[in-house]
């Protein structure tokens, strides 16, 4: 897993992941997020808070071992991934909101995932927590480059080159999806002898997380009145998290495969559970309003 090819091929395919975000992205879609600011507010809340709470609560209730914990407290911080928008596309929710949250999440997880790894690794294994998988400055550093400069650069093109990007937005958000299932088959692979073992220790919290995770994007805004559509759009962006994130950060910056376990066993599950989730949301719809009674 951590041969030189592996190690190359993961940060340049999340950056072609990013760059493909930023294609989509102009700094007018930021300032947009006000029009739904109640809908953004409790997804940043669920996303930032509530899911690294609930992720700490499964794995120590699951009794999850301690890397295997870390790596999950890891992927409970990474953002929504390019996955959230078409799951968002297929189940009628906000597409518009759902690209915006995610870049804005892609912004914060240059903060969110230090802090939020560091307190697992730093619980659950106090070794690598100080050792050689710490982000520690540098790392951080890392991080940053990996996420937030190719968004720019993607944002740059396309509001000097918009006929460019407009080209290439297709064929990146094609190879985008590639590089997903790439990322999860190629971990799996790498770790194909322990991938039972790991299944059977990470399994149950991943499938809760994730069942969870969807549910609460969704049940929470709206108990406190947001739109359906834009509810639909928060479930899947804290529900479909960016696993090829989490996986490069684990085995390109912090050097541990088995950390990056949690989300390749995520990206096998996540796809058809958030499918089914979704198609649950089209059985359930919404109730019809009743007709006006006209008076005469």
């Amino acid at each position: 897993m951590n041969s030189p090819i592996i190690s190359a091929f993961l940060p340049a395919a999340v950056a072609l992941v990013m760059v493909g975000l930023g294609l989509s992205l102009t700094v007018q879609d930021f300032v947009n997020v006000k029009a739904h600011r109640r809908a953004a507010a409790v997804t940043m809340a669920l996303q930032l808070v509530v899911l690294p709470a609930l992720c700490f609560a499964l794995v120590v209730a699951l009794r999850v071992p301690p890397v295997l914990a870390a790596g999950m407290m890891l992927l409970s911080a990474s953002p929504g991934g390019t996955v959230s928008s078409l799951f968002s596309h297929l189940f009628g929710g906000d597409v518009a909101l759902n690209i915006t949250l995610t870049a804005v999440n892609s912004v914060i997880a240059v903060v969110s995932i230090p802090v939020v790894t560091n307190l697992g690794l730093h619980y659950f294994h106090p070794d690598l927590g100080t050792g050689q998988v710490s982000l520690q400055f540098g790392k951080m550093m890392e991080v940053f480059a990996i996420v937030l400069v190719p968004v720019a650069l993607g944002m740059a093109l396309r509001h000097f080159r918009p006929s460019l990007a407009a080209v290439l937005d297709r064929p990146v958000r094609i190879c985008s999806s590639a590089v997903l299932v790439l990322a999860v088959l190629g971990s799996a692979w790498s770790e194909r002898a322990h991938l039972p073992h790991y299944i059977v220790d990470v399994g149950p919290a991943v499938v809760a997380f994730c069942a969870l995770s969807l549910t609460l994007g969704f049940v929470v805004p709206r108990a406190v009145r947001v739109g359906r559509p834009q509810a639909v759009a928060a479930s899947f962006e804290i529900g479909a998290h960016n696993a090829t994130l989490a996986i490069t950060i684990a085995v390109s910056v912090l050097d541990s495969s088995t950390l990056a376990m949690p989300a390749a066993v995520y990206g096998l599950l996540m796809i058809p559970g958030a499918a089914l989730f979704g198609w649950a949301l089209t059985r359930r719809g919404e109730p019809t309003p009743a007709p006006a009674v006209q008076r005469g």
